[in-house]
């Protein structure tokens, strides 16, 4: 349970190494939260859209206003979680003893595949970057299951506390 919370007491620390354990409880975390406050969203909707079926405007503004105040909350939870995410990334990365613009190079081609992809009618440019997408998230997602190198790296001490080789040398 530390490990889950960690990065949020960790908010935006780029520097350093973050162990497997610490990255994946801290996504399970978000996971869980995301599936709640969209299932939350989800029921408010859903009696919006029946209030509106049966006929009572009354019905519609309450269930649709509260929709609309879980979706801002929804939206200033995303907000306040970006940045300790992508610095717990970050820190996953270094453990690896990689740098942190792999996940920047993701972001950046993400956002330049849909903007291409929404904004020309080019078909093919847009699938093309969408598969280069897919295939640099599959290496991030390789890269954050490796081990993290033992003792320390460039990017900071072991935080598992392993024995530094020198030491014995």
């Amino acid at each position: 349970m530390e490990y889950m919370f960690m990065p949020l007491k960790r908010y935006a620390e780029f520097s350093g190494r973050s162990r497997r354990m610490e990255y994946w409880m801290f996504t399970l975390f978000l996971i869980v939260m995301w599936i709640v406050l969209f299932g939350l969203f989800m029921v408010m909707a859903g009696s919006a859209l029946l209030s509106a079926a049966g006929g009572s405007p009354t019905g519609v503004f309450a269930a649709g206003g509260t929709a609309m105040i879980l979706g801002l909350l929804i939206l200033v939870v995303w907000l306040a979680l970006l940045i300790p995410s992508l610095a717990v990334g970050v820190r996953r990365l270094h453990d690896t003893d990689r740098s942190g613009w792999w996940l920047g190079g993701y972001i950046i081609l993400a956002v330049v595949s849909n903007v291409l992809r929404t904004t020309t009618g080019s078909a093919g440019l847009g699938m093309v970057l969408s598969i280069a997408t897919l295939i640099y998230a599959i290496a991030l997602l390789v890269f954050m299951c490796l081990d993290g190198t033992r003792g320390p790296n460039k990017y900071g001490a072991d935080p598992k506390g392993g024995v530094d080789a020198a030491v014995f040398a």
